[in-house]
């Protein structure tokens, strides 16, 4: 008969809801038993049959109900889409060609109701702009090509685990309240902090710069902060970074983890996340290291070659990484940049800042380079940029201990989720995006 699920402790408990996912069922379970358990996606009647829909996270079920049924063909028929029911059923060999076997209930329950209007159509067929997407984004999850953009996030995340703890880096957490700026700027989230003012961390810089003293090798991947008033579909002012930090490492060593980084990512997402990728008709393509090197000084000699304007010393706007793309397709590095663009903790040697940029065409992923180790050093270069040292004295002190040579990089996770997915817009990679404007869900 058809039963309105009660709540979460009847017969058999929670397992009772669901022996099976979507992609579990297989032809090996053919004339077996099973209840499966989602929301439901379509119903269609033919004559004495109807034939239900139900989606979960992993793919999708089709139910038969037959008339003979009574009360539970004609109740189930009445169920609102996106409702979740569990059904139990036997697996049968299905004549669909989308779908191998399909499930004959015996027993439909509804375990939640979906009241309509929806705010959205999850599956996709009306579409919804990105600003009303976002702000139903738990249905949103429901549209696989959505729900795809996140299982490739997962993979990535997992895929960078793997591989810097494999390099022999250690994960750690570094904190986002700060009392001092790590970059010396003003895009900074002031917070009261019990009647002190403080900031919300835009990089983990000066605290993993610290910890090579006795950990030598260590990364974080971890939630930062930007008041930029930036309106562009790449920029975020809360946003993901990878960062590293290594001690004994150079530029060029960094700059190898982060290629063995960006290449491992991409064959583990195209091994893991084919469906996905299919779901997002997005072709991903291999990539193996070294990626092309072009200093600065080339860079602004390709740009003064096909006439665009800009003099040595400049700093590579938008429109001049635009400009570079049409040369640069894919991945390469942007290296030797001029002292004076970069952050106080970035070394100079032969007149030249020891930094790269990681660029994809005109999207910049990643920044690093070899730190300064040396306190003098370091305050000159502070002094340099027009910064007081002195409100820098807990970092400073450190330098006194022996701090050894070090480098790393900042890598942005979530613009590199644009490449891996195809999207444009840096705000269908996260889940809930915070910009100027959005402070909801």
């Amino acid at each position: 008969m058809f039963v309105e699920y009660k709540g979460p402790y009847g017969e058999g408990g929670l397992r009772s809801l669901r022996t099976h996912t979507a992609a579990q069922l297989s032809e090996n379970l053919i004339g077996q038993n099973v209840r499966v358990a989602g929301w439901v996606e379509d119903i269609r009647h033919l004559g004495s049959i109807a034939f239900i829909t139900v989606r979960d996270a992993s793919g999708v079920v089709q139910l038969i109900l037959r008339k003979d049924l009574g009360g539970l063909y004609e109740e189930a028929l009445q169920t609102p889409r996106q409702s979740v029911i569990s059904a139990y059923g036997v697996v049968r060999k299905s004549k669909a060609k989308a779908v191998k076997v399909e499930v004959e209930a015996r027993e439909f329950k509804v375990l939640s109701y979906a009241t309509h209007p929806l705010p959205i159509d999850p599956t996709g067929r009306t579409p919804s702009s990105l600003d009303l997407r976002i702000s139903s984004r738990a249905i949103d999850l429901r549209n696989p090509s959505v729900a795809a953009i996140f299982k490739i996030r997962h993979t990535t995340l997992q895929s960078m685990r793997r591989t810097l703890t494999a390099e022999g880096f250690i994960e750690v957490h570094t904190p986002k309240i700060i009392g001092q700026a790590a970059e010396g700027g003003a895009t900074l989230f002031t917070v009261d902090y019990f009647g002190r003012q403080a900031y919300l961390a835009q990089s983990p810089q000066l605290y993993k710069e610290q910890l090579t003293l006795g950990l030598e090798k260590v990364f974080e991947i971890s939630s930062f902060f930007r008041a930029e008033k930036s309106n562009t579909r790449r920029h975020l002012s809360e946003f993901v970074s990878v960062d590293i930090e290594a001690a004994y490492y150079d530029m060029e060593d960094v700059m190898a983890v982060c290629e063995r980084l960006v290449t491992t990512c991409i064959d583990d997402v195209l091994e893991q996340n084919k469906d996905e990728l299919n779901v997002l008709k997005h072709e991903l393509e291999k990539q193996r290291p070294p990626f092309p090197r072009l200093s600065y000084k080339d860079a602004i000699r390709e740009l003064q070659s096909i006439g665009f304007k800009i003099e040595d010393g400049e700093d590579l706007t938008d429109s001049a990484l635009k400009a570079l793309s049409e040369i640069h397709k894919g991945f390469y590095f942007i290296t030797d940049w001029p002292p004076l663009l970069k952050p106080f903790y970035i070394d100079v040697e032969g007149g030249c800042s020891k930094s790269f940029d990681l660029q994809f065409g005109a999207l910049e992923l990643a920044s690093g380079g070899r730190r300064v180790s040396n306190r003098r050093k370091l305050e000159a270069r502070m002094i340099d940029l027009g910064l007081d040292p002195s409100s820098f004295s807990e970092h400073l002190k450190v330098f006194d201990w022996g701090m050894p040579p070090h480098s790393g990089w900042g890598f942005g996770l979530d613009r590199f989720l644009m490449i891996l997915t195809g999207k444009e817009n840096i705000r269908e990679v996260v889940l809930y995006p915070r910009d100027t404007v959005t402070l909801t869900p």
